[in-house]
């Protein structure tokens, strides 16, 4: 085969054979095909677009380029969640003690974040002794255990998906679906679990910004997930504003542990989103309908089951269960509103980049991140609020806070009515 005919061939819009992309996968992972030549094939296809056979041929080529984690020791039906990132997204924190507490195992590799969005891994090592990085016997011991662990992502877990990733970054094609799609379920597909629920982020502090683009990616993934012999769904839900009150790794910790503790005293629109993919992911594991997935993961919350189940996982993975509550940093300061009004909407993207300000997150990832860092909502949206009136609190150690302080106070739209409630589940499927 030669490459250059296959980027041609991919321009003129004719698709790709599976042994043509496999080809272009194993050469590339190897080294064997240069950064401008694939380039050139990663640009055709942000173009052109891939059917769905290309798209699932493409993303089984990044499961074999590396290592595939075997779960079959793990007794069960082992179920996965993936977001495409958030603001204040602490959801994993919680879906998986809560399918755990059901008996039903969780073995989950997670990221860490860059750039405005929060990656798990940095959120549970904001955890005093919390190891996230685990052998493979431990990882498995651990589940079979406790039904539950948390780890960073393996070195040699879909190694072309990371060469890609890099080159798409700054070659301006990121934003096609088939590459999205395929560099997602990689991994997925690659970390052994039997069934996925994918949390797609729709809005202003997501990267699909839109409900047809997020179905669109919706669509491609379950496709690919049926192909490759796994059960997926997926919950589209609201990024257009924060999920709760915590934005900042130990903040959200704190946060998920008060949502396990009384979770109808959360905040709304994290209540519905932790409910609907914990049900979803019970729903796959146990074969019930939604009705009855919904009252077990409602009655586990409700026993505290979910919240002992929490506390002996972070202590199964040597993480003091104490440690989990934010320490006072340098500077706590109030964010007032300058009128007043209802709170019609809470830019995520705003106070995402707020908080990555003061060292909550990482623009690089030699980045050091502060765990104590962050900022906490204290009013929400459809509430009454005057002038003077406290809307949020800046945690930092920082001393230069002006510009995060204006992008909070820029992030709150008022309006003279009170607004409609916004559903935080856009759509299921």
């Amino acid at each position: 085969m030669n490459t250059l005919e296959l980027i041609d061939k991919k321009k003129r819009n004719n698709p790709l054979t599976e042994d043509e992309i496999q080809y272009l996968i194993k050469k590339y992972t190897n080294d064997e095909i240069p950064d401008y030549q694939m380039s050139s094939m990663l640009m055709a296809i942000l173009i052109n677009g891939m059917n769905d056979n290309e798209t699932s041929w493409l993303t089984k080529a990044m499961v074999d380029s590396g290592d595939v984690i075997d779960l079959s020791s793990i007794e069960g039906f082992k179920v996965d969640k993936h977001s495409t990132g958030g603001i204040g997204d602490k959801i994993s924190l919680l879906v998986a003690p809560i399918l755990a507490s059901l008996n039903i195992p969780v073995a989950k590799m997670s990221g860490r974040g860059l750039g405005i969005t929060g990656g798990t891994v940095d959120k549970l090592e904001s955890i005093n002794g919390f190891h996230v990085e685990l052998s493979s016997d431990q990882f498995i011991k651990q589940v079979n255990e406790h039904k539950i662990a948390i780890v960073g992502q393996s070195g040699n877990l879909t190694p072309a998906d990371k060469k890609l990733y890099a080159l798409r970054d700054v070659t301006g094609t990121v934003d096609s679906i088939p590459l999205i799609a395929s560099s997602i379920m990689s991994k997925k597909i690659a970390s052994g679990a039997d069934g996925i629920v994918l949390d797609v982020k729709c809005g202003k502090g997501a990267f699909m910004k839109d409900l047809e683009h997020a179905s669109e990616l919706a669509s491609t993934m379950i496709s690919i997930g049926e192909s490759l012999g796994r059960k997926v769904a997926v919950v589209i839900t609201d990024m257009n504003q924060p999920l709760g009150h915590n934005i900042g790794n130990k903040l959200e910790v704190a946060e998920a542990h008060d949502f396990l503790s009384n979770y109808k005293e959360s905040e709304q629109g994290l209540l519905d989103v932790t409910i609907a993919i914990s049900s979803k992911m019970y729903q796959l594991a146990a074969g019930v309908n939604e009705e009855e997935a919904e009252q077990k993961v409602l009655e586990t919350l409700s026993n505290g089951a979910a919240l002992d189940k929490f506390k002996e996982f972070i202590t199964a993975q040597g993480g003091d269960s104490t440690d989990i509550f934010a320490k006072n940093t340098k500077h706590q300061i109030e964010v007032k509103a300058l009128n007043d009004g209802y709170i019609q909407l809470i830019d995520a993207e705003m106070i995402g980049k707020a908080s990555l300000l003061i060292g909550a997150g990482r623009l690089t990832k030699a980045d050091i991140l502060d765990f104590d860092a962050g900022v906490k909502l204290v009013a929400l949206t459809g509430q009454q609020i005057k002038k003077g009136d406290t809307l949020a609190i800046l945690y930092s150690n920082k001393d230069e806070v002006a510009e995060s302080i204006q992008l909070i106070e820029d992030a709150y739209t008022f309006t003279d009515v009170e607004p409609e409630k916004k559903n935080s589940i856009l759509k299921i499927m």
